[in-house]
C-alpha cells in the first residue's frame, strides 16, 4: 500500500499548532476581564492542557475537549455487523476532557456535553442514544464528576447528516496551592514515569479511517491477534482522575503530567523549561499501532510523534518517590514503568530504545 501520513488524512499539525499558538495570544490579552471581577489567571497554565484561575485561596481549572472522528468508525462497525459501541464512544468523550483537565492537579467537579447532529435521524435511533448517555453517565462516575448538562444542536449543512460531533467542557478545583501542578516544579533528575495505555484512545482516527478505505474489507479487517481493525480503535481509554487524587492523598510531590494523546511523546517536553527528555525503557506497542504502521508505510519516527504507541500519560516525579509512586498506581490497577528522567541539555525528547530524537522545534503548542 502507498505510504499514507497524518497530514494527508486531513490533519496537518504544521497548520493547526500555529493557529493554536496565535489564539493563544489573542486570550492573553483577556485576562484583564479576571482582574476586574477580582480573580487572577495562573499565567504558567497558558498553553496547558487545561487552564487555572485564582479565587481567594483555590485555584479554579477549566477545559474544552472533543473525541474527533472516533464516532466515525463506531457508526461504520455499526453498519457492518450491527453491534452498537456508543457506551463506548461516550466513555471516550469523558476520558478525552477529564485526562486534560486533570494534568494541573485539579479534581474534577463539572462537566457539560456538546453533541453537535447534522440532522435529526441521528438522534431517532434510541439504542444508541441510549448507549451514548450511558457510557457518559458510567464515566462520569469513574471520573467522580458531576454531569451538568450540555447543548444538542442540529447543524444542517456543518455537520454530515447522519453523524455526531462529540465535545465537552469540564471545571475542576484546585484546594490547595500545594496540588497545583504547572512547569515551575519541573526539575534536572526528575524520573519519569509511563502509564501503559489500553490502545488507540482517540488520536490519529483520521488515519486509521483512510487506511480503512483501502482494504477490502475495511475496519472488519482481521489482524494478526485475530481481532478485526474497527473494534481495537474502538477499545475504551483509561480515566486517570481517581489515581491523581490517590497520589496527592498520599502525598506524593507530583513536578508534572502529561495527557499522552496528539504528538506522540513528543508531548512530554510541553512544559516552557529546557531539559532533555530521556526515555530509557517503553511499553511495547499494541497490535493496532504494528498494524497502523505496516499498512501506512510509517517510520518509528512518525508512528511516536503521532499516536501514543502504548504510553497513555506520564507523571514527572522525584527518584525517591518512584517506588511509593508506582505502588499506588498498580493499586489503582494500572501498569507503569519508571521509563526516563530529565537532563539539562537542549530541549528534546531522545527515545533510547527507537533511536529517536524530537527537537523542540517539532513540537508548536506554546
Amino acid at each position: 500500500m502507498k505510504k499514507i501520513t497524518y497530514s494527508k488524512s486531513g490533519v496537518d499539525y504544521e497548520k493547526l499548532d500555529p493557529i493554536k499558538k496565535l489564539a493563544q495570544k489573542s486570550a492573553k490579552l483577556t485576562s484583564v476581564n479576571l482582574d476586574k471581577n477580582g480573580f487572577k489567571e495562573i499565567p504558567d497554565t497558558r498553553g496547558e492542557s487545561a487552564f487555572v484561575w485564582k479565587q481567594k485561596n483555590i485555584y479554579m481549572a477549566s477545559v474544552v475537549e472533543g473525541l474527533g472522528t472516533k464516532s466515525l468508525v463506531a457508526d461504520e462497525m455499526e453498519r457492518d455487523n450491527k453491534k452498537n459501541y456508543y457506551e463506548i464512544i461516550g466513555h471516550d468523550t469523558v476520558a478525552t476532557i477529564i485526562n486534560d483537565l486533570i494534568t494541573v492537579g485539579a479534581t474534577p467537579l463539572s462537566i457539560h456535553a456538546y453533541w453537535a447532529v447534522g440532522d435529526n435521524k441521528f438522534l431517532n435511533n434510541q439504542k444508541r442514544m441510549k448507549a451514548l448517555i450511558s457510557g457518559w453517565k458510567k464515566a462520569c462516575d469513574l471520573a467522580s464528576v458531576t454531569w451538568g448538562g450540555g447543548e444538542t444542536p442540529t447543524l444542517k449543512g456543518i455537520i454530515e447528516k447522519g453523524t455526531i460531533d462529540l465535545g465537552g467542557a469540564a471545571t475542576g478545583i484546585i484546594d490547595n496551592k500545594n496540588k497545583l501542578i504547572t512547569d515551575k516544579k519541573i526539575k534536572e533528575g526528575d524520573r519519569i514515569i509511563l502509564i501503559k495505555s489500553d490502545g488507540i484512545n482517540a488520536n490519529g482516527i483520521s488515519l486509521t479511517r483512510a487506511l480503512a478505505k483501502k482494504m477490502s474489507k475495511g475496519f472488519k479487517t482481521k489482524m494478526k491477534n485475530g481481532k478485526t481493525f474497527g473494534d481495537a480503535i474502538l477499545t475504551k481509554s483509561n480515566i486517570y482522575a481517581l489515581l491523581i487524587k490517590n497520589l496527592q492523598k498520599e502525598k506524593i510531590d507530583i513536578h508534572y503530567l502529561v495527557n499522552i494523546t496528539g504528538h506522540g511523546l513528543r508531548k512530554i517536553m510541553r512544559g516552557k523549561p529546557s531539559f532533555t527528555y530521556v526515555i530509557e525503557t517503553i511499553f511495547k506497542p499494541q497490535e493496532v499501532f504494528l498494524f497502523i504502521q505496516d499498512l501506512a508505510s510509517l517510520s518509528d519516527y512518525e508512528m511516536y510523534e503521532t499516536y501514543n504507541m502504548g504510553q497513555d500519560f506520564a507523571i514527572f516525579v522525584s527518584k525517591k518517590d518512584i517506588e511509593r509512586t508506582l505502588n499506588i498506581i498498580k493499586k489503582n490497577k494500572f501498569k507503569a514503568i519508571d521509563a526516563g528522567y530529565l537532563k539539562k541539555g537542549e530541549k528534546q525528547v531522545i527515545i533510547k530504545q527507537k533511536n529517536i530524537t524530537y527537537k523542540e522545534g517539532s513540537l508548536n503548542l506554546r
